[in-house]
């Protein structure tokens, strides 16, 4: 008979096992879907929160944006100077 070695446990089994021996992880789990239950909670009773909720996405994703080219004009410059 052959001897076959024990099969190697993929990240994300081995992820998954060390949070089910972690008792505090299922808080982290909890927390967030409690949140997200009472965000839509409060967008149904009051709708205009989910306007000001896409209107400071765009805001924070416009500021992103704009730091981005920033930072994507500095690299191109120092590469620029590098090899120039």
């Amino acid at each position: 008979m052959t001897e076959t070695a024990p099969l190697r446990m993929c990240p994300m089994a081995k992820t998954c096992q060390g949070m089910m021996e972690k008792p505090s992880a299922g808080l982290w789990i909890v927390i967030p879907g409690a949140v997200f239950i009472a965000l839509g909670i409060a967008i149904i009773i009051f709708p205009q929160i989910l306007a000001w909720l896409v209107a400071i996405a765009l805001i924070v994703t416009g500021f992103v944006m704009l730091m981005m080219v920033n930072f994507m004009r500095s690299f191109g410059k120092r590469m620029q100077y590098k090899h120039g």
